[in-house]
Parts: C-alpha cells; structure tokens; sequence
C-alpha cells in the first residue's frame, strides 16, 4: 500500500477511497478500481512468519470454499490481499425470519455451516446473502486461527435454532400421480427378464473358444467376456514372452463351450530381478551381464562424456537404474559417452592415499589407472608412494596413470629352512711326547717329503651345498573396469627366467574381472601382465 498525492493506492491499481474496518492485521477497505467499479479490498500486514501463515490458512480456506463475492487473492512479497466484490440479495437473518422456510434454504444453510466449519470458520464470520432459496457467500472476515469445534457449536446455534421452528415448505414433485407408472414397468421388465433368464440357463447356447494366447491378457478377457464366457486368472512365466501376455488358456482354443462356464488364463508374470550396474563398461560387457540376468540391451543413446569425464564406448548411465527392480526380458536403455572433447586434466598430489582412493581421484579425472607397481616400505600397506604423471602436471583426459604402491618389508619365507650344518665334533687332546734328539741328518740327496701341519678334514666339516627347491605360487589379480582396449598376457620369471602362461585375453573380456592360477617356479618369482607386449602390471605372489 502506497501513498500518491493525497490519497493512497493498493498495490497501483486499486485507489483506497475509505477504511471500514481494522481487525488486527487486517485493514478492510472501500476502493475503486481501475474500471471504476466499488471493490472492497482485505489488506494483510504481513510482518511475522505467523502473520504470513493466517493469510496463507485465509487463502487455502477461500479456495475451498469459491464464495461468490470473490474475485481475487495475491500473495507475493510485500502485497497479501483479497479483493471481494458486491453480491445481490437478502441478508441471512432475514431469510431465517420467515415464518415459512423453503426446505431448499434449510438444506443450503446447513450445508454452507457444514463447509464453514471444515474450514474452522462459522456461519457469523461470514456475510451470507439469500438470492431465491440459495445461500451466497458475500464476504468471509479473517481470523487469526481456525475456532475450536465448541465455538464453532455455539456460534452456529444463532442461525441453526430457528430452521427447526417454523413451517417448512416441502419441494413438490411435478407429475406426482405418474409415479407408480414405473413401478408397473419394472414390474413387467423384471418377469420378462426373469423368464429369459431361466430359459437361458437351462438350455445356454454353446460357443466357440476364442484363441487368445499370446495376446495381452486385458485384451483376451474382454474377448472371451464379449463371447459370454467367465474368465480368471493364473501366473505363470515363459522366456520370450512379454510380461502380462496370455501363455496358456484352458479349455484351449477352438473348445465348444456353454456360455457361461470358466475360461482359465495363465499371464506371463515372471518374479522381479534387480538390475545390475552397468555404468563404466562398454557395450559388449552391458550385454554380457544383463544376458545372464535374462535382460536384453534396449535403446542405445550417444552422449558427450565431457562432463562426465567418461571415456569414448562407456557407459554413462542407464535405465532402469542399478538395483532397481526389473521383469525378466525388460530392455535396459543406455547412454554411451562419444568420448571426451578436447579437454586437458590434472592429478592432485596422491602420495598418502590408499590405492582404492587414488584409483577414484584417477577416475574423476578422466584418467585411467593402468600400472602397479609395489614396493617395500615402512608405511601401510596399500599407501601410494609415488605417482606418474606427477601432481598438477596436465594431461589429455584418457591418459595412463601409473602407481608406486607401499608393501610390507616382511615376507614369510616360501618354504622350510631346514636343518642347519652341526660343528664338527672336537678331538681329544693328545698329551706332547718328550723328544729325542734326531741324529745330524746324512745329505743323501734325497728330499723327505712334506708333512702338512694340519689335520685331515673329516666329511662332517665339509658345509652343506644350499640347493633351491622348486615350489608352487598362486596369481590372484582383479583387473579394473576402465580396463584400457588391448590385449593381455601374463608371464612369470623366476631364478631359471621368465616364460609365458597360458593366459590371453582381450580387455573387454577381463575387465572388472579377478584372475587367478598357478605355476612352479624355483626361488623369487615375480607375475608380469602385459597389455600388446608392453608392462602393464607387476603381481608379487
């Protein structure tokens, strides 16, 4: 509401030309409008959150009730009020004041107290003018809250007392005396109908059985229903079929039957099957892993996986959705990424975070982890050391990532020490022999040979040779999901060398997939997984 000039205008358009009331909140005003009609206009000031929730409460009454003298309700900020206009006829208390009621006004009134009440409003808050025997709502006052259920009793008595005085004018029926007219008919319609009835059902009429199977079961009962037979229903499941489809009928097809009797439908309702996640992969493995839940791949829709950061032949989303519940056969629509366009990334400092959370940082990235590399460390096993390419260094999305990945400085040995080499057992002392003096040796020419100071080495000093012994280790890897496209082998080299295993695969066959299998080897051995004869991980068994 505004002041312009001297007079004030609500909300531009409705010039006030004097107040009528105040009540609370509420200012009750005569205006004029733009057509220069007389309006009068309820103004709310809405200065509390309870003020705001009267008006609205106002609002949600008026619209239950649509009084005739409405004509509008705005409620936006800064403007809450609701424009009535006059309505013709006379007052309530007027109409009541008869000595002869038409029941057409009783019944109007008590109803309009009725609807009033619902609201929390009684029939003394509103302005009620009678056109003919019809009870007009002219004007509704606000009120801070709806009334109690007692209140409202005794407000209503005022005008609810006087209907049950008085005479009352009862609604006469035009053409009263041709009322038992319908009587006799139904009368004669009914031993008509009666006596077709029994004719039929002691001699029906035989019929045809229609063929329905493999139509929906909705269409198939209206069919036999139209031919006059009785149908029910049964579950049943059938591969191939579409869910709510007709599989078996009994009697079957071509059957003649006697109107009337029982036709058994079997629906097609196999039980509901919870959709797989198929987000990350690519169209071949979608396929593969809705087929073993006897799903199908519906429509395929190309996307651009830019903001998603996901790479080309992925898939971006489907629907349903994973873990959704699904019917056996439903199609699965999907969105596949065309790639991403032309967009650089970048890795934030992943030294310190376990490999899963490394792995997800890569992912976000756009970037796809592709090697492991382990190495002995102090810290948890599991915690990157180091990664390539380095923090904050940018890269095109789709690039490789490679992991220095922590692992425990201790390893349990891979087979028994077995027994140590003993020490030789010691010797007895010989106790030293007096020596006599030799006679001056005679040069013969001849050389004694010379006698060793040391004694004979016995077999129990001699230490044992360590021999390596051949041993079996067990390879146990899961391949990402974001597998890149290629080929991938696996070796294993230990102290005779490296040689191949019997393990080839293409990516889309492996991905997201654990590997495992066995091999002898003979001391340290190491698993290398090459993707296209390039290292693409390293497995220590």
């Amino acid at each position: 509401m505004t002041d312009q000039g001297n007079g004030k205008v609500i909300d531009g358009k409705y010039e006030v030309l004097r107040e009528l009331a105040v009540q609370g909140s509420v200012t009750l005003s005569e205006v004029r409008a733009a057509e220069g009609v007389t309006r009068q206009v309820a103004w709310f000031n809405v200065a509390s959150p309870a003020e705001r929730q009267a008006f609205h409460t106002y609002r949600s009454a008026l619209r239950a009730l649509a009084p005739a003298g409405l004509t509008d309700v705005v409620a936006r900020p800064g403007a809450y009020y609701a424009v009535w206009q006059p309505v013709t006829g006379q007052p309530l208390d007027t109409a009541l004041a008869q000595k002869v009621k038409p029941q057409e006004l009783i019944d109007g009134v008590q109803a309009l107290s009725t609807r009033l009440a619902e609201q929390g409003y009684a029939l003394d808050d509103a302005q009620v003018v009678v056109e003919g025997t019809e009870p007009r709502l002219a004007y509704l006052t606000p009120l801070p809250a709806p009334r109690s259920a007692e209140d409202l009793a005794a407000r209503n008595a005022r005008f609810l007392t006087p209907l049950r005085g008085g005479r009352v004018k009862k609604k006469r029926e035009p053409g009263g005396w041709l009322t038992f007219i319908p009587g006799l008919l139904l009368l004669g319609g009914a031993g008509y109908l009666g006596a077709q009835a029994a004719q039929t059902y002691l001699n029906p009429p035989v019929r045809e059985v229609t063929a329905v199977t493999g139509q929906d079961a909705l269409r198939g009962a209206r069919l036999l229903a139209k031919a006059g037979f009785r149908v029910t229903y049964n579950e049943g499941q059938a591969g191939g079929r579409p869910i709510g489809s007709v599989i078996r009928q009994d009697p079957p097809a071509g059957t003649n039957l006697p109107v009337g009797r029982l036709v058994t439908l079997t629906v097609n309702n196999p039980p509901a099957i919870e959709v797989p996640r198929l987000e990350e992969m690519n169209l071949d493995q979608a396929r593969d892993a809705l087929k073993d839940r006897a799903m199908t791949v519906g429509k395929v829709v190309k996307v651009d996986g830019t903001l998603t950061s996901t790479p080309e032949g992925r898939i971006v989303a489907q629907l349903p959705e994973a873990g959704s519940s699904a019917q056996q056969g439903q199609p699965v629509q999907l969105m596949v990424s065309t790639g991403i366009s032309g967009k650089e990334t970048w890795l934030p400092n992943l030294g310190g975070m376990t490999y899963d959370q490394a792995r997800e940082y890569a992912r976000a990235a756009g970037l796809v982890v592709t090697s492991v590399t382990p190495q002995p460390s102090d810290r948890a096993a599991g915690t990157v050391l180091e990664q390539t390419p380095a923090a904050f260094v940018r890269v095109k999305v789709g690039s490789a990532v490679k992991l220095t990945v922590a692992t425990s400085r201790y390893s349990a040995p891979s087979r028994p020490a077995g027994d140590l080499p003993l020490p030789p057992a010691p010797l007895p002392t010989v106790p030293e022999q007096p020596t006599e003096p030799e006679p001056a040796p005679v040069d013969s020419g001849v050389t004694d040979p010379v006698v060793p100071d040391s004694q004979p080495v016995t077999p129990d000093e001699i230490p044992p040779v360590p021999v390596t012994e051949s041993r079996s280790v067990s390879f146990a890897y899961t391949f990402p999901t974001d597998l890149p496209e290629g080929t991938y082998t696996l070796a294993v080299q230990d102290e005779t060398g490296e040689r191949p295993l019997d393990f080839s695969y293409a990516a889309a066959d492996i991905a997201g997939q654990r590997a495992t299998t066995t091999a002898t080897v003979t001391g340290d051995a190491v698993f290398i997984i090459r993707r296209d004869g390039a290292d693409f991980a390293t497995v220590t068994p």
